[in-house]
């Protein structure tokens, strides 16, 4: 049983943390997204089998690459046919290099799953799905969308990347700014999911969050000249600089006015500024850096002591404008009660459409919170709401503490 859970423990680990690249690795040499990853899930299933027996090989993800390569030319033996034969035989011949040593696609495929004859709509879940190693189910929480039928969405759009021989290659200068903005939101929606842990409950998140950062790292290299991709890793940045003030010692949740800025990382402050200082020379400003902004602001409490809630305000006016969500829409209201009153945020609150928050724990969270500053008596239902809502643990036992001060008062 030991060899067993030393064998399945070790495919665990490499399928989740270096499923995008092994997946991009033979995507890209082989052209096919689905068959990549049938292949590769067909080596994750004999790791089990040959693993125990024979012991966990020394680099487990050549291992697997090997495996896969081997299952993608049987596959295609068997089948005598190859839409492109050359690709196989290149393919075949090809030297498998030692993990980690093998080059690193993932950005390449990225910008593959952002072709134009792909549907926009399917652009983020695809990348998540295909580079990032994300299921349908969690594509489809985020995106609302059931996981069914995202799941076929997903599939109908590698049978379109196949079936049009859309070529595997970053794209030339001209085609590179369209495709970069759906790259960037992959990349922020991967950095998202780890954001969303900060206690580490998912033993993945730490890992995914710094492959988030590692990719945006890759894309500024890759276009140094937009400046989207510098404000996307500021804002990343300027997140992770947090992570540690996030919790307290016991592991309670502390909000971001509360934290003790000695725990924010100086070190990664200070590049997010920088990035987003070269970004700013461009005189382009997008979403990514209006959000790098935003908490570019809030980080000069370390310095001030004060929290620019105008600037902050004036800066979520903006992101409404270039990128209207009910995210954007409710850390508006939160900026402007810090500068106007309660008052002001809930009637900026009370504009948002009932059905688009129905189920959108921040918006019950800032409710609850200004209705509770302005003597409200439905701040204790929201507060009920935003708590039921909460998938943490500790933001649900913050909320509860707030509630609990309320009707004691």
């Amino acid at each position: 049983m030991h060899a067993e859970d030393a064998a399945r423990g070790a495919a665990e680990r490499v399928a989740r943390g270096a499923y995008g690249r092994l997946v991009a690795y033979l995507a890209y040499r082989w052209g096919d997204v689905a068959a990549a990853e049938d292949a590769l899930a067909d080596a994750l299933v004999r790791a089990l089998t040959a693993w125990p027996a024979a012991g966990v090989p020394d680099s487990p993800e050549a291992w697997l690459m090997t495996a896969a390569k081997n299952r993608l030319l049987e596959a295609a033996r068997h089948a005598r046919v190859r839409a492109d034969p050359a690709v196989a035989v290149l393919f075949e011949e090809e030297a498998m290099p030692e993990a980690p040593d093998f080059p690193d696609d993932r950005l390449q495929l990225l910008f593959v799953c952002a072709h134009p004859s792909i549907d926009a709509a399917l652009h983020t879940p695809l990348m998540l799905q295909t580079v990032l190693g994300f299921d349908a189910a969690r594509i489809g929480e985020a995106f609302l969308v059931a996981p069914a039928s995202m799941g076929q969405r997903l599939s109908r759009a590698k049978a379109k990347l196949r079936e049009a021989r859309i070529p595997f290659e970053v794209p030339g200068r001209d085609e590179l700014a369209p495709r970069i903005d759906a790259v960037c939101a992959a990349i922020y929606a991967a950095y998202g999911r780890a954001w969303e842990d900060p206690s580490g409950r998912d033993a993945g998140s730490g890992e995914l969050a710094g492959e988030a950062i590692y990719l945006a790292r890759l894309l500024v290299h890759l276009a140094p000249g937009e400046p989207e991709p510098r404000g996307l890793l500021a804002l990343m940045l300027h997140c992770e600089a947090r992570r540690d003030a996030r919790r307290s010692d016991e592991g309670e949740y502390v909000p971001l006015s509360a934290q003790d800025t000695a725990r924010w990382s100086a070190p990664m402050l200070d590049e997010a500024e920088a990035q987003l200082s070269e970004a700013a020379i461009a005189h382009r400003p997008g979403r990514f850096q209006l959000e790098a902004a935003i908490q570019s602001a809030h980080a000069q409490r370390r310095l001030t002591g004060e929290t620019p809630w105008p600037a902050i305000a004036l800066l979520y006016r903006a992101l409404a404008a270039v990128a209207p969500s009910i995210g954007a829409q409710v850390a508006h209201a939160a900026a402007e009660a810090e500068c106007r009153g309660p008052d002001a945020g809930l009637a900026l609150l009370d504009a948002v459409a009932p059905e688009r928050v129905a189920d959108y724990q921040p918006y019950w969270a800032v409710r609850a919170h200004l209705a509770a500053q302005a003597g409200r008596a439905d701040a204790a239902d929201a507060y009920r709401r935003a708590a039921g809502l909460a998938e943490d643990p500790a933001i649900r036992r913050f909320l509860q503490r707030r509630l609990d001060a309320i009707c004691t008062e």
